[in-house]
């Protein structure tokens, strides 16, 4: 009874600290948009194979969290360093907060899956089938698929007194088998040995049979346990547990600055490393031996909030075969076809060079096809003209038609300068091979600036015209990857503006050689100023607001994280400064907030597209500040990346802008708004009111949308 009193006044206290902190908890904030996402898989109004889409984008997501921030979060633990959550609490409680909620959203995502989903599969005429659940004929089948493809790449990995513990791989599916000691002839010897059977990853997650009446999906998992004894042959088998693991990913690459080989060989060594970081997390099954549970807590250090039972299926990640099989993968929404951008002639452009010489292009993708940014550069590698083409590269598809351009280029004699950044988060090993590609094909490749990542998104082309060269320059908030430009929202501005190519060729010089411009005209930079300029800028609306003038922010990000930004805005709306935040993911400011932030409002906009936008306006009187560019409001953004933001200066571009901002504001169907609690609510929509979804309506703008935008 006094453990439990105990126990509850600490709840009492973590509570309270979490209430009275005037910052949300990075960590907890992010959680909360996992659960928007998960919001998706439970909404009725979307088909079957729309919510499996965000069942498995949570799966996804949730790894990706455990290997990085619960990873980092194991960092400060195991090495007993000290650290102070935004929400206040030190890293044991913080520890127990997070991992307490994680286990909540595990169980409802399970439910979800159960009690929502599963029952739907039958009437799509497709079955998650369990072996009992095969007609004879199939079992049949699946145990010759067993004997001829997966027996021969399975290999049981004991571990005994004799042989060492294995490295299990993260994310696979792995078996833990328990099976009678045959070589017991004394008592002080174990009855039981522990051994693993991992499941290869580049296996498909299902074995799938047809039907007359629909798809069987048979989780391979199910045939290996089926055939275990196979492997075990004149053994007794007393346990099959499945179980998934997943190890701490997070690391920082030390400051290296001598041989560009060095980088890449580190970052490939600690790439490899992740395959070995300490156990963040284990998966199994609810029916697993409570022996096994045991001696894997002892051997990984880890207790009960690390380990997650599954009580149908253990990894929602595989849901992406049963949506992207050619049974019903026509099944998923469809997006409406690109529309050119405002300014920009339909169809085929021949010299896509005469288009923006003759005025600025803004893009908003995906409403706006990313081909005329492939176009420039496609273009740009066969111009005679062309003499030089500079680019930055975060990410890239597998199969890029950017590289391939570049590719081009250089071989048709131009000077092609790429800063590829083989620091990009799980992209690390494909860029080094594309960049190594380019090298070998003699483009001049930087593998990153140092400590620095570079996030920034930037095109410059050099072209011979006339008696001299004109440059050409593409500004943008997304990743020059085709793949991924037609599932994120993301804005750009193709340019011939000098002003905007001079700053764009001076940042060039910067990242490729030793040039230290001492300001730029109209681009925001970091690391450096871009935490004091939005500062200043901030200021500004406080001191327009104290004055009596109009004033207003709107900031449209990823995530805010940034504590003297939050501060900032803080003492803005303490002076009366509307301020109105489009957050998709991670929001540590408390909105509402009697005294601290009454004037502020949070959305975060979550649907079909994944927000990537990044766009800062500020009133300034009338004459709007208006900022698109690749940076959120983050320290890593700030102090450890390399970034920029453009201002946008022609009229017709800042109120398109302007307009985006609006439809975000407007929109009533993937909108949910963050209470001074740190908890998300879907926005409501009145009885009478039509639907405004912005991941639709924006494939019908038009040039009379764009006056009747209006922020403030």
């Amino acid at each position: 009874m006094e453990d439990q009193k105990r126990l509850a006044r600490s709840q009492e206290k973590v509570t309270s600290t979490i209430e009275q902190s005037p910052y949300i908890s990075r960590d907890l904030s992010w959680l909360a948009f996992n659960e928007r996402v998960l919001d998706q898989a439970r909404d009725p109004e979307r088909n079957l194979f729309d919510r499996l889409k965000f069942l498995a984008i949570t799966a996804s997501n949730l790894d990706e969290f455990f290997s990085i921030r619960v990873g980092s979060l194991y960092n400060y633990l195991d090495y007993k360093k000290e650290r102070v959550d935004y929400s206040g609490l030190r890293e044991w409680p913080f520890r127990q907060t997070l991992l307490s909620s994680i286990q909540k959203f595990h169980e409802d995502r399970n439910r979800i899956f159960r009690e929502d989903l599963l029952p739907l599969f039958a009437s799509h005429e497709l079955r998650l089938a369990e072996w009992d659940d095969l007609t004879e004929d199939e079992k049949a089948t699946a145990i010759r698929h067993f004997d001829r493809t997966i027996y021969p790449m399975l290999t049981p990995m004991v571990y005994d007194q004799t042989h060492t513990f294995p490295s299990l791989v993260p994310r696979a599916l792995t078996f833990a088998v328990v099976t009678k000691n045959p070589m017991v002839t004394k008592k002080d010897q174990a009855e039981k040995k522990l051994s693993f059977i991992q499941i290869p990853q580049n296996l498909p997650r299902f074995f799938v049979m047809d039907r007359p009446d629909e798809v069987v999906f048979l989780p391979i998992e199910e045939i290996v346990r089926h055939e275990v004894q196979k492997l075990y042959r004149n053994i007794e088998i007393l346990n099959v547990s499945l179980l998934r693991i997943i190890r701490n990913g997070d690391f920082s690459v030390e400051d290296i600055d001598d041989v560009e080989d060095d980088i890449v060989d580190e970052i490939r060594q600690k790439v490899k490393n992740r395959r070995l970081g300490r156990v963040v997390k284990l998966a199994i099954e609810a029916n697993c031996s409570e022996w096994v549970v045991s001696v894997l807590k002892k051997k990984w250090e880890i207790d009960d909030l690390n380990v997650f039972y599954a009580d149908r299926f253990i990894d929602f990640s595989a849901m992406w075969q049963v949506v992207r099989h050619p049974e019903f993968r026509d099944e998923l929404p469809k997006m409406a076809a690109p529309v050119p951008p405002l300014g920009m002639p339909r169809g085929p452009i021949e010299d896509i060079f005469s288009v923006i010489r003759e005025r600025d292009i803004f893009l908003h993708h995906p409403y706006n096809n990313f081909e005329s940014v492939i176009t420039m550069l496609e273009q740009a590698a066969e111009d005679p003209n062309v003499l030089s083409i500079k680019l930055t590269i975060y990410r890239v598809a597998k199969n890029s038609r950017v590289t391939a351009a570049l590719l081009k280029a250089a071989e048709n004699g131009k000077n092609v300068a790429v800063l590829f950044e083989v620091k990009a988060r799980f992209d690390e090993e494909n860029n080094i091979r594309e960049a190594e590609r380019l090298q070998k094909a003699g483009c001049f490749v930087i593998y990153g600036i140092g400590r620095f990542k570079t996030h920034t998104k930037l095109l410059l082309i050099v072209r011979a015209e006339g008696e001299g060269v004109k440059r050409y320059a593409h500004l943008s908030s997304g990743n020059y990857n085709e793949d991924t430009a037609k599932l994120y929202t993301d804005v750009g501005l193709l340019t011939a503006n000098e002003v905007y190519t001079g700053d764009v060729s001076e940042f060039f010089n910067v990242i490729t050689g030793h040039s230290l411009p001492s300001s730029y005209q109209n681009l925001i930079t970091a690391p450096g100023d871009m935490r004091n300029n939005i500062i200043e800028l901030i200021h500004a609306e406080a001191e327009n607001a104290r004055a009596g003038k109009p004033a207003g922010i709107c900031l449209k990000v990823n995530s805010l994280e940034d504590r003297e930004i939050i501060d900032e805005l803080y003492q803005a709306s303490q002076a009366g400064v509307p301020v109105k935040l489009i957050v998709r993911g991670i929001c540590c400011l408390r909105p509402g907030r009697e005294g601290l932030s009454e004037n502020i409002s949070v959305r975060s906009i979550v649907g079909d597209l994944l927000e990537h936008t990044r766009l800062f306006y500020f009133h300034n009187n009338g004459e709007p500040k208006i900022y698109g560019g690749s940076a959120d409001m983050m320290v890593r953004s700030f102090d450890k990346r390399i970034e920029s933001l453009f201002l946008l200066i022609n009229p017709k571009v800042q109120q398109q802008a302007i307009q985006i901002l609006d439809f975000n504001l407007r929109d009533n169907v993937n909108a949910y708004t963050l209470k001074e609690d740190g908890t998300y609510r879907k926005c409501p929509r009145k009885e009478d009111e039509e639907p405004f979804n912005i991941h639709r309506r924006f494939f019908e703008v038009t040039e009379a949308d764009l006056p009747e935008a209006l922020l403030f």
